[in-house]
């Protein structure tokens, strides 16, 4: 073999913070805070701070591949985390908030973090956590010396402990391959799974983000990630937007309507990405006080699937343009993205429209994508066929954190627990989870397809549908219907707005009007409901 002569510069995350702190110094970065006044620096300030910031933690003791865990919304100063932690070598562990107790607790000892960092409005789940967090030795808040609440953690304040640190730092030359990130599955099925990024994996996964294939960033374009900074990386939007020099906005944890509208209307937001629910209540905001969108351009929505009627609305009415986007934690998250090609949009925008809204994303450079019978044969891309989605790629988990064995198999293929179909414009289509495909008198019901409809149903907000036991036949379809506040909806109402859009077999033997639970990622719950219903159709 004849080797390059080419130089081997490592992928680091610190590049990032060099390049963007030097390139795009005086582009804006602006975040809301848990309750302090709104922050503005630009990217020359985030490279200072983030450089005190890992002076501070080499004075904590953290070292090279230590742990180091946050529990943190949204902000300027986890931000700064996202970079100090890694850029110094050691690994940052994004707790997830919304997950119970034990579970919180459980990836914290399983990441052996000896920091936690977390917010003001956390401090109560933090004085419950500390007995169970043996490895601990120094908590510190995400804060200000004037609003630092220590209670009885003995916490120090994030402001305190950087200030005065030297505004530069060495980073160091670390292996590209060496650990950065560890993100835990939301642990729906047995405790959660740790996935542990690389810096080259997270560099890789940021340079595609920014492709236009992807997000199609530009130095022009201010992004506003409302995806969790905890929940893999928020998407990679802190990386693929510096390497771009994209102004950033942080909404903290307010994303509600009315909040998240004041911030695009305020600073100018082009591009913004979250959970279906997010957009729901965004959307219900603006019909209700009849405003416009400003400058917002595009909406990349993941976490579950895009009702088709949210999608109409912004851009029929609002003119902004909604992307899909499927992933995982295990794919760093970005699989697919559904953006358009001369050749799909060659077959008129209706069909472009159809096929953007109603699949997950067309094949991403860096993914590779195959679906599978039982057998583990190779099903055809034409559309129709439905099988097994299996995925490998450099930002695709390998192994589990502290795993005994691969979670790829020989080849590199991770099996993702989804039903997809790929089509011939290249766009994979999420038919079902494996464990929620629902299947009654030996035929198949989609929930996902299901849910897509009735969602569009007038006043319903959220529409879930799970499978239950029926004693004639096997599993039938149960929908769990949330209104829009101030809405009321009817079984009655339902079922006659979906007679005429879907097969008589699929229609759901019952419709019940509940608040929708979510999973600590903000996906509907299914297993709760699964739990809760599981005997309402035993009679027959």
């Amino acid at each position: 073999m004849l080797s390059g002569l080419m130089q081997t510069t490592p992928l680091l995350i610190s590049g990032i913070l060099r390049f963007a702190s030097r390139a795009h110094a005086d582009r804006e970065i602006v975040s809301r805070l848990v309750d302090e006044p709104v922050w503005r620096y630009d990217y020359a300030g985030w490279g200072r701070r983030s450089a005190q910031a890992a002076h501070m933690l080499a004075a904590l003791g953290v070292r090279a591949g230590d742990r180091v865990s946050s529990l943190g919304w949204n902000t300027h100063r986890h931000f700064e985390l996202f970079y100090a932690v890694p850029g110094m070598g050691a690994v940052l562990h994004t707790a997830n908030p919304r997950l119970p107790d034990d579970q919180i607790a459980y990836t914290i000892n399983h990441a052996e973090s000896g920091v936690l960092f977390f917010e003001r409005n956390f401090l109560p789940l933090v004085e419950r956590l500390k007995p169970l967090l043996p490895t601990v030795r120094h908590f510190v808040m995400l804060s200000d010396a004037e609003r630092l609440d220590s209670g009885t953690l003995g916490a120090a304040s994030y402001e305190v402990l950087i200030a005065d640190r030297a505004t530069d730092y060495d980073w160091p030359q670390l292996d590209e391959n060496s650990a950065s990130f560890l993100c835990y599955t939301s642990g729906t099925t047995g405790d959660p799974k740790g996935v542990l990024y690389s810096h080259r994996s997270v560099v890789l996964h940021a340079m595609a983000g920014g492709l236009t294939g992807a997000f199609g960033f530009s130095a022009f374009d201010c992004v506003m990630p409302c995806s969790s900074l905890y929940h893999a990386t928020a998407w990679g939007l802190p990386f693929v937007a510096p390497i771009n020099g994209c102004k950033l906005v942080l909404p903290c944890d307010k994303m509600d309507g009315a909040s998240l509208d004041e911030l695009i209307q305020a600073e100018g937001v082009t591009f913004s990405g979250g959970v279906p629910t997010i957009w729901t209540m965004y959307l219900a905001h603006l019909e209700r006080t009849g405003g416009n969108t400003g400058a917002l351009e595009t909406l990349v929505i993941g976490g579950s699937a895009v009702p088709r009627a949210m999608a109409e609305s912004f851009q029929q009415r609002y003119g902004v343009k909604v992307r899909q986007l499927w992933g995982m934690t295990e794919t760093s998250p970005i699989g697919v993205v559904s953006t358009p090609t001369p050749k799909l949009a060659a077959e008129g925008e209706d069909a472009m429209d159809e096929v953007i809204w109603t699949r997950q994303g067309r094949i991403q450079f860096g993914i590779e994508l195959r679906i599978v019978d039982e057998e583990g044969n190779d099903l055809p891309h034409d559309g129709e066929a439905s099988g097994a989605l299996l995925v490998r790629g450099p930002w695709t988990v390998q192994r589990y954190f502290r795993a005994d064995k691969d979670a790829a198999d020989a080849d590199g293929w991770f099996d993702t627990g989804d039903i997809a179909t790929i089509d011939s414009y290249g766009f994979m289509r999420i038919t079902d989870r494996k464990k929620d495909v629902i299947k009654s008198g030996g035929e198949w019901i989609s929930s996902i397809d299901l849910e897509n409809i009735a969602v569009a149903c007038p006043g319903v907000r959220i529409a879930a549908v799970v499978g239950v036991y029926h004693p004639k036949w096997e599993e039938r379809p149960l929908l769990a219907i949330e209104p829009h506040e101030g809405e009321t909806v009817t079984e009655a109402a339902v079922l006659a707005f979906l007679e005429p859009r879907i097969v008589k077999w699929w229609m759901p033997d019952a419709v019940v009007i509940t608040q929708v639970p979510l999973t600590a990622t903000g996906k509907i719950d299914k297993k709760v409901l699964r739990d809760r219903y599981r005997d309402h159709l035993a009679d027959g």
